[in-house]
């Protein structure tokens, strides 16, 4: 059974850091490509980073280029997604996704920005 477990929400002020982490089972981790999307209110879901499995290049939605970095533990089967110099338009529920044979979602976890 499949499962993504994500980690790390919370509120912080503008300018803070928080560090987003996924738990993933039921599959072969190493060789999937992993990602983490976020969905504001009134808005629709929208990618923010991705990696890929083996060799682990990444790619960044604009907006949070140079602020996010997204990361993968291959022994942990864990996808991070490390988030500085946070704004207000960041918050969002972020979830993680796995693209297997079929799209996997996690239940998200909140991220607040105040200004």
């Amino acid at each position: 059974q499949v499962r993504l477990v994500e980690s790390g929400g919370g509120l912080v002020q503008a300018g803070g850091s928080l560090r987003l982490s996924c738990a993933a089972s039921g599959f072969r981790f190493v060789s999937k490509d992993m990602s983490w999307y976020r969905q504001a209110p009134g808005k629709e879901r929208e990618l923010v980073a991705s990696i890929t499995g083996i060799s682990g290049d990444t790619q960044y939605e604009d907006s949070v280029k140079g602020r996010f970095t997204i990361s993968r533990d291959n022994t942990k089967n864990t996808v991070a997604l490390q988030m500085n110099n946070l704004k207000p338009e960041d918050t969002a529920v972020y979830y993680c996704h796995a693209d297997l044979w079929q799209a996997y979602w996690g239940r998200g976890t909140q991220v607040t920005v105040s200004p």
